[in-house]
């Protein structure tokens, strides 16, 4: 027979058991919001304190996905199923991948309020197309009005900013894209898409949107990942945000390749769609002056309507006529997403 387990060791180890539940009571916002999504919604079933916790924690990550690093928060809306937002890293610009960068506070009761004052807001529409102004840096000069920062140097698609060899701060109206998003967006659930990204506001053309933001991979590392990538896509439930960038340099012998995976580290920008018609955004990369690497940048291409989603053309290259499905709904839709070798 085995030993009977005295009341005295019940009461010992229940005794022990309630200290340790109010311990993590009281730490409960300090780690919860370092949880992955997975991990909140499994300690939610712990008990009703944590429970309660959890639910606070994430109504938090649903009124913003930028975790306060946007100067205007971008909530998530879901009517369609159960998901309430979607779980990654948020970088609000390119970063070296680091294998250890894999948490990230998101949805703490100390995030600043997501409530802006309407008079902070900047208009900086039209400035990337029309709106040029001289500034006060070391390549510029004193100029009135013209500033050779936003020359084009010849290079199609290619825009240039003040950077790091300027002396000019993030005021100077040169440095558009560099002051993070000012447009009121979200994030809406689609039936068929999933999450999209969608105008909150009335955008005017030519504005800038958001840059594209993730992990800067070696193209050894982007390929690794991409057969990864689609082996999960193979159940159709799996979409990866891997961008291979190419700018054709000067000389025309050279190309310059850059691989932006936002993946699990990124910013709102992995939310644009595809759209097969060229959708209301079009792409252009921006140079800083004394930065190796150019950023790829989206701007409205057209007027676009509050509750409009944002879309962009993926390209043309079809490789796999089997790939993922697309639900563009233009009239020229071709039925799969873009696809090329990585």
């Amino acid at each position: 027979m085995e030993p009977a387990v005295s009341n005295k060791c019940l009461k010992t180890s229940e005794a022990e058991e309630e200290q340790l539940n109010c311990g993590l009571l009281h730490c409960a916002h300090l780690v919860l919001p370092w949880l992955t999504s997975l991990e909140l919604a499994t300690i939610s079933l712990s008990c009703k304190s944590l429970n309660a916790t959890s639910k606070s924690i994430t109504l938090r990550r649903t009124l913003d996905a930028s975790r306060s690093l946007e100067k205007i928060p971008i909530p998530f809306h879901n009517s369609i199923d159960d998901r309430l937002y979607a779980f990654f890293i948020y970088t609000p610009t390119v970063i070296i991948s680091n294998q250890h960068f894999q948490r990230q506070c998101w949805g703490s009761i100390s995030d600043p309020q997501s409530v802006h004052d309407e008079s902070e807001s900047i208009n900086l529409v039209d400035n990337w197309v029309d709106g040029v102004f001289g500034c006060d840096c070391e390549n510029c000069g004193d100029f009135e009005l013209q500033c050779p920062c936003l020359s084009f140097d010849g290079l199609e698609d290619v825009a240039s900013e003040c950077g790091p060899r300027c002396s000019c701060g993030l005021e100077c109206e040169n440095r558009l894209t560099q002051r993070g998003i000012s447009v009121r967006l979200k994030i809406l659930r689609d039936e068929k898409k999933g999450w999209g990204l969608y105008a909150d506001e009335l955008i005017q053309e030519g504005a800038f949107i958001c840059e594209y933001a993730g992990e800067l991979l070696t193209t050894e590392e982007a390929r690794r990942r991409q057969k990864i990538y689609d082996a999960r896509a193979k159940g159709g439930r799996f979409a990866s945000s891997l961008l291979v960038v190419r700018e054709h340099l000067p000389s025309g012998n050279a190309c310059l390749r850059m691989n932006i995976d936002a993946t699990w580290i990124g910013n709102v920008a992995r939310f644009i769609n595809h759209s097969c018609d060229g959708g209301n955004l079009v792409t252009r990369l921006v140079r800083g002056t004394g930065v190796m690497l150019p950023r790829l940048c989206f701007y409205a291409s057209q007027s676009i309507s509050k509750e409009e989603e944002l879309t962009f053309s993926y390209g043309d290259i079809r490789l796999k006529h089997e790939g993922l499905k697309c639900f563009c709904g233009s009239s020229c839709c071709l039925g799969t997403l873009p696809s090329e070798n990585t």
